[in-house]
């Protein structure tokens, strides 16, 4: 030993997180804008299942960081299919 303190050592921040969860940020606006086309009702399910996404992608930050940026993809598909299959089936005009 040289009497000389180390340094601790710095892990550099991962950029998915952020990523993630701008993109979460984004799929609120998305979800809570398609009360124009779809029922109030549709659009608090959504809502309900972003709030649990949104927990699951702050879990993730920490635990798994490269996983947060699939959250909003997989919340995007299920708006995706609820939006368009809801407006096909039940003639959803807004």
């Amino acid at each position: 030993m040289s009497g000389v303190p180390q340094q601790p050592q710095r892990h550099r921040a991962s950029p998915w997180p952020f990523a993630g969860m701008i993109a979460m940020a984004c799929v609120f606006f998305l979800i809570a804008a398609s009360v124009l086309a779809t029922p109030w009702w549709v659009v608090a399910a959504l809502l309900v299942v972003w709030a649990a996404a949104m927990v699951v992608a702050s879990v993730w930050w920490s635990l798994h960081p490269t996983w947060v940026p699939w959250v909003p993809v997989a919340v995007s598909a299920l708006w995706l299919v609820a939006v368009v299959g809801g407006a096909a089936a039940f003639g959803w005009t807004g």
